[in-house]
């Protein structure tokens, strides 16, 4: 199986793969009690913000023939270091496709990503009751900063 997973980044023409993406993460999210709202982006909104003029976030994708798992992230940047960091907004893989390395391909390739624009590190939040998640995070060398209420917040210097 890992020898056919591939990571790539999005293209436009993938604006409708990212919102559903976005809408199965939300779902994950909600069934586990950690968002309870209703998502508010559109093709449109994602075509704007993510390939316009100014990409405000960029978009991966673990695919095995077809895409698997995606992360969302965007570049944070220090004035004090005069670095850039990375946040990752999202991750998620199909269920169906969990334990199989998709997630870990996807980190791994975000972390190069991070070596090659000389990020301080990448940055990112889980629920405290998504402990699959969490021991995850551990096994790929992150660590919880801090803690306020349910959301654990990990970094992870690759």
């Amino acid at each position: 199986m890992a020898s056919e997973l591939k990571v790539r980044p999005a293209a436009i023409a993938d604006v409708e793969i990212i919102l559903s993406f976005i809408e199965k993460k939300s779902e994950f999210d909600r069934n586990m009690g950690a968002f309870s709202g209703k998502i508010a982006t559109s093709a449109e909104k994602i075509r704007q913000t993510i390939f316009g003029t100014m990409p405000f976030a960029q978009v991966l994708f673990a695919e095995i023939g077809q895409p698997i798992g995606f992360a969302l992230y965007y570049y944070r940047y220090s004035s004090f270091k005069g670095l850039p960091s990375i946040w990752l907004d999202d991750l998620y893989v199909d269920e169906k496709f969990r334990s199989k390395q998709a997630g870990a391909a996807l980190m791994n390739y975000l972390a190069q990503i991070a070596k090659n624009n000389s990020c301080t590190h990448l940055a990112w939040t889980a629920d405290v009751y998504n402990t699959r998640t969490i021991s995850f995070y551990h096994r790929l060398g992150a660590e919880i900063v801090k803690q306020k209420g349910n959301i654990c917040f990990f970094q992870w210097i690759p």
